[in-house]
């Protein structure tokens, strides 16, 4: 078989998917080398054509081109992040740094930025509609940030800044997947298990059955096992063992630390913001957002902060009553806090996550998040079995809008294992458009992946959800619906492609729907009996969504501080000094840490994405509480008018305005915080 005609580019499956399981690990290598060198060819055609440059052939022919690049990569970063082995790895961390270099070569195309930029100098005589303008704004800007305008010297630096921070994002994230592999903390005797619930001791018991271990109780640094059980242990010494664990992860020593690489990540992303003319990292990465520069970030978050380290001392004390109250003589801990905030959570509201739970089975789940998403925007989600996806566990479900017809389909992979990496988030397999193809085709559906780490079950169990497991859920179905009612001309505009402080609206925004008391009553059932959840437990959830609001908020927001401060001005020490300096200077309260230490910060460090940018989920954060109180304002959480305004300028558009502009078409105006610190419970 010729690399062209590879499985990896044969999408003629059933919904146009590829026939995942025809796929090896080996047809990966030479489906990069046929992809790139025919992308490489179709660039040097659109900047080497006689043809004066217009928007077809140039801005139209940039969209289109690449499509064999762009399949073999969404293949490829999915099984890279979704069922990873050493060959895969190894391929990752050659592909990351070549690409880089090959999308360094063609945004320092001179022949091809001349087109570009002579488009864009004289674009208010080209009649274009205000999508094209959007379009070509942005790609010219990315040829700016991506060093058209240096001079020869400048561009081959740039390139080289580039191709070594992708390899050392790509080695970051392979650090960080190897200590949560690589560590396993067993239980066997009853005493170690105390105040586990059943569920967890079920979840606990099937990881340890898959990694050979039939008849003990495996406790892993996924969030799903961690979390509960440093809520739910009464074994101090165990919480502390691996509260310890989970928050030295890429700060062990050895091969896997990251100390090194975060020192050179920050002295090249600061390098490469110097070069291009920017006072910091930070100014470069906010000059095409929402919030523009890193003062607008830090004035939000500094709000943030003073109140929630308030909050937090008052819920410290709290928890310090209660240690003494059982007989404790230490101070709250780390390993501590979600132990006993779990208790006095019970205390004050009369339950726990344990009562919970069984509510919240993840089948159910799923059908509130469709249900939602068909009362709101009438879509239809079915479930396709006789479609194999990229994993055996992955789902595969076709979207349907009101009129019957095809608008997407849906890939949801929901079970942790060992090869996946942690955390929880959304991809575009396939984005939507509706340019005229090469092949006589008109636009092309899209494909949008979900991807969460919730403990698989024993056979013929069901998965229990905690409630912020089912957040989860929700917000990843969020952004799959940005991705799914994408309805632009062109792909670079569709979906999720916005600015990051925008990008986590319609994913945060969805969130509030789980916990609407109809939603609630219709869907939180018990996992057995099928009864619904009691109304007075439903009561006490609801009045509980606020409970540890002060912890909650620190743990973000020193994140986000912390990640600002990476890449704002000034010199920075070796990271473990600079990161408890950092802290210090903030005030973080001794029994709270980082909801990110730097070392395994991934949305930082292990790619561009979120750099200088982790602030965006509380800024959008600003955003979804006042948008979901323009539906309470009309008194139905599903008031018609509102949701058409809804799909129609915010998960429709894509990027095809401006943010701010998109956001007052649908709510009238921009927002305040006055909604979101409510929302926090400290206002």
């Amino acid at each position: 078989m010729t690399a062209s005609a590879s499985p990896v580019f044969d999408w003629t499956g059933p919904l146009g998917l590829p026939r995942f399981e025809a796929i090896t690990d080996a047809d990966f290598a030479p489906a990069f080398e046929t992809a790139l060198a025919e992308h490489d060819a179709e660039i040097a055609a659109i900047a080497d054509n006689p043809a004066a440059p217009d928007f077809d052939n140039t801005v139209v022919a940039l969209e289109l081109a690449g499509d064999r690049l762009s399949k073999v990569s969404s293949l490829f970063w999915n099984r890279a992040g979704t069922d990873t082995n050493d060959v895969i790895q190894a391929l990752e961390r050659e592909i990351a740094p070549r690409m880089s270099r090959h999308y360094s070569k063609i945004a320092m195309n001179k022949a091809l930025f001349a087109r570009v930029d002579t488009l864009y100098q004289k674009r208010v005589d080209l009649g274009l509609t205000a999508e094209q303008d959007r379009l070509l704004e942005r790609i010219w800007k990315s040829f700016i940030k991506s060093g058209a305008g240096l001079d020869e010297a400048g561009q081959k630096r740039l390139a080289e800044v580039g191709e070594t921070l992708a390899g050392l994002g790509a080695r970051f994230g392979q650090n960080v997947l190897a200590d949560e592999r690589d560590y396993l903390l067993l239980l066997e005797d009853e005493a170690e298990l105390a105040g586990l619930s059943e569920d967890l001791r079920a979840a606990m018991a099937a990881v340890a059955e898959d990694l050979g271990h039939e008849g003990k109780y495996a406790v892993t640094l996924s969030r799903s096992i961690i979390e509960p059980f440093l809520a739910s242990s009464e074994r101090r010494d165990l919480r502390e063992t691996a509260f310890r664990a989970w928050t030295a992860r890429g700060a062990k020593g050895g091969a896997t630390d990251n100390a090194a690489l975060i020192s050179q990540i920050i002295a090249l992303r600061t390098e490469k913001a110097s070069l291009l003319g920017y006072e910091s990292y930070a100014a470069y990465k906010l000059d095409d957002t929402m919030a523009k520069t890193p003062e607008a970030v830090e004035a939000l978050l500094g709000d943030v902060w003073t109140r929630a380290v308030k909050s937090a001392d008052s819920d410290r004390a709290e928890l310090a009553k209660l240690i003494a109250e059982e007989g404790g003589n230490h101070e709250v801990a780390a390993w501590d806090w979600r132990h006993y905030a779990e208790k006095l959570k019970s205390r004050r509201f009369a339950f726990s996550e344990t009562e919970l739970k069984p509510y919240f089975p993840l089948s159910r789940m799923i059908e509130a998040c469709f249900d939602v998403a068909n009362r709101l925007f009438g879509l239809t989600m079915t479930e396709r079995k006789d479609i194999r996806g990229p994993h055996k566990d992955a789902r595969v479900f076709e979207v349907k809008g009101r009129d019957g017809a095809l608008i997407a389909t849906f890939i949801a992979d929901y079970f942790a294992r060992p090869s996946k990496r942690s955390g929880a988030w959304m991809s575009g397999m396939r984005s939507q458009h509706k340019l005229a193809m090469p092949d006589g085709s008109v636009g092309e559906k899209p494909i949008i992946t979900n991807v969460m780490n919730f403990s698989k079950p024993a056979a013929g169990q069901e998965a229990l959800l905690s409630l912020n497991d089912a957040r989860t859920l929700f917000h990843e179905f969020g952004h799959a619906l940005h991705g799914m009612l994408s309805d632009v001309t062109y792909p670079s505009l569709s979906g999720t492609s916005v600015s990051r402080d925008f990008v986590e609206l319609p994913s945060q925004l969805y969130e509030h729907w789980l916990t609407v008391p109809e939603i609630l009553e219709k869907h939180a059932r018990h996992y057995k009996t099928g009864e619904p959840i009691p109304r007075a437990l439903l009561d006490k959830v609801l009045a509980a969504q606020t409970f540890n609001a002060g912890f909650n908020a620190v743990e973000f927001t020193a994140s986000a501080l912390v990640d600002m401060a990476w890449h704002t001005a000034g010199q920075k020490p070796d990271p473990a000094t600079f990161e408890a300096e950092t802290l210090k200077k903030l005030g973080l309260p001794e029994a709270i840490v980082m909801r990110h230490a730097s070392p395994h910060f991934l949305h930082v460090f292990s790619g561009d994405g979120y750099s200088a940018g982790y602030y965006s989920y509380m800024w959008s954060e600003v955003l979804d509480a006042d948008a979901f109180a323009a539906f309470e304002e009309t008194g139905d959480p599903f008031n018609a008018e509102m949701a058409e305004k809804l799909r129609r300028h915010v998960y429709s558009a894509g990027g095809s305005r401006d943010p701010a502009e998109l956001y007052q078409a649908f709510r009238g105006r921009m927002p305040d915080a006055t909604a979101m610190l409510a929302k926090r419970g400290l206002a």
